[in-house]
């Protein structure tokens, strides 16, 4: 069985799933998603967790198992938390400045 497939998802407070026949739909405070499930994979929800299942050991079963889990578990977190990029900087004569909450200036040395 799938590592990444059959790991639950959690499901954080405010945010709402709902799994339609092939459908699931993510809503949560930063936004809302949607995706069809591909295949014969399942989505379940228990509680504050959803699993994702496959009926067979099928290779296409096995290929989609993961993969689902892993869209699903992006979309949840998505709409729970805003998008962050950290950089780090590595080495001597390197400087970064925050100019305001859209720029970024780097001294590169030169």
């Amino acid at each position: 069985m799938s590592r990444i497939g059959k790991a639950p998802i959690p499901v954080p407070s405010g945010v709402d799933v709902t799994v339609d026949d092939r459908h699931v739909t993510v809503k949560g405070p930063k936004g809302s998603l949607d995706r069809a499930i591909p295949g014969t994979i399942t989505i379940r929800q228990e509680g504050n967790e959803l699993l994702v299942e496959r009926p067979d050991d099928e290779r296409e079963s096995r290929a989609m198992h993961g993969l689902v889990r892993s869209l699903v578990n992006n979309m949840v977190v998505g709409v729970h938390t805003e998008f962050v990029k950290e950089l780090e900087i590595i080495g001597v004569g390197y400087r970064a400045n925050a100019a305001s909450t859209e720029k970024l200036e780097l001294a590169l040395g030169f």
